[in-house]
C-alpha cells in the first residue's frame, strides 16, 4: 500500500511540472478573456496537528503533534487552481474520561489532491511573463485523499514509552482510509517567484480508529483531525 500510495503522488505531482515546462499558451475563459495556465509552485512546509474523536473532541486533552508537508500547486484557471501533497503527522491524545483512563499516539501518512479557489483578482495570471502579480491571496480549499494510520493505544497519562500498549481493537495496523479535507488561509508573496501561506485544515476521514478507540467509545463517529501550518511556495518560473 505505500509502494502504490508513492507511486500515485508521484503521477499527481509530475502532471502539473510537466505542464508548467512547456511554453505558455493562452487560453481563453466563457467571457472570452485570455489567460494563462501555471506556472506551478512547489511547496513545503509544516505545523501542528490535531485530534478530535472518541477520547476526546477539543484541546485540553489533545497532544499535538508534528506536521511536515510537500506538494505542488497549478493555477488551472482565473481563481482557480489544482494540486496535491504528500503529508507525514502524529497525533495523540489523553482520555476525557477519567475512569476510562485510555490515552494513544498515532503516526500517519496522508496523500491528498485539492481544488483551491483565490477570489481576488490575479493580474499575473493574465500575463505570459506573470507580471505584476497580487501581494497577498486569501483561499479557499478542499479535496479528496488517502490516510495511512497507525495508532498506539495505552492507558494512563504517561508518554508512551513509559506505558504498556494495550490489545488493539483490529489487527490490521497500518490501515487505510479516505479523508477529505477543507479549509482555507492566506499567502502573501515575498518575491516574484516565493509566497509564505498560512493554512489551516480539517479532514473529515471514513474510520472510526483513528485512535484505536470505537468498541470502547462512540462506534457511530468517525474521528478526524486537523492541521495548522506554515508553507513555502516555490514558482517555477
Amino acid at each position: 500500500m505505500r509502494i502504490t500510495s508513492w507511486l500515485l503522488g508521484a503521477a499527481l505531482l509530475a502532471a502539473p511540472l510537466v505542464a508548467t515546462a512547456q511554453a505558455p499558451r493562452r487560453h481563453f475563459d466563457a467571457q472570452g478573456r485570455g489567460y494563462y495556465r501555471g506556472p506551478a509552485r512547489l511547496t513545503a512546509g509544516g505545523g501542528v496537528a490535531f485530534y478530535t474523536g472518541d477520547l476526546t473532541t477539543g484541546l485540553a486533552q489533545n497532544r499535538p503533534g508534528a506536521d511536515v508537508q510537500v506538494g505542488v500547486i497549478y493555477p488551472w484557471r482565473p481563481h482557480w487552481s489544482v494540486g496535491g501533497e504528500f503529508g507525514w503527522f502524529q497525533v495523540g491524545s489523553i482520555d476525557q474520561l477519567a475512569e476510562r483512563n485510555l490515552a494513544f499516539r498515532g503516526r500517519n501518512q496522508s496523500l491528498t489532491s485539492f481544488l483551491r479557489f483565490e477570489p481576488l483578482h490575479d493580474p499575473a495570471q493574465f500575463s505570459s511573463t506573470g507580471a505584476n502579480p497580487l501581494g497577498f491571496k486569501p483561499f479557499l480549499q478542499a479535496g479528496l485523499g488517502l490516510l495511512l494510520y497507525n495508532p498506539k493505544l495505552y492507558t494512563g497519562t504517561e508518554p508512551l514509552n513509559q506505558q504498556a500498549i494495550l490489545t488493539p481493537e483490529r489487527n490490521d495496523y497500518p490501515a487505510t482510509a479516505v479523508v477529505a479535507p477543507v479549509g482555507g488561509g492566506l499567502s502573501f508573496l515575498l518575491n516574484r517567484r516565493l509566497y509564505l501561506t498560512a493554512q489551516g485544515t480539517y479532514f473529515f476521514t471514513t474510520t472510526d480508529h483513528l485512535d484505536d478507540v470505537s468498541q470502547r467509545g462512540n462506534p457511530n463517529r468517525n474521528d478526524g483531525y486537523g492541521l495548522a501550518e506554515l508553507k513555502v511556495e516555490y514558482k517555477l518560473r
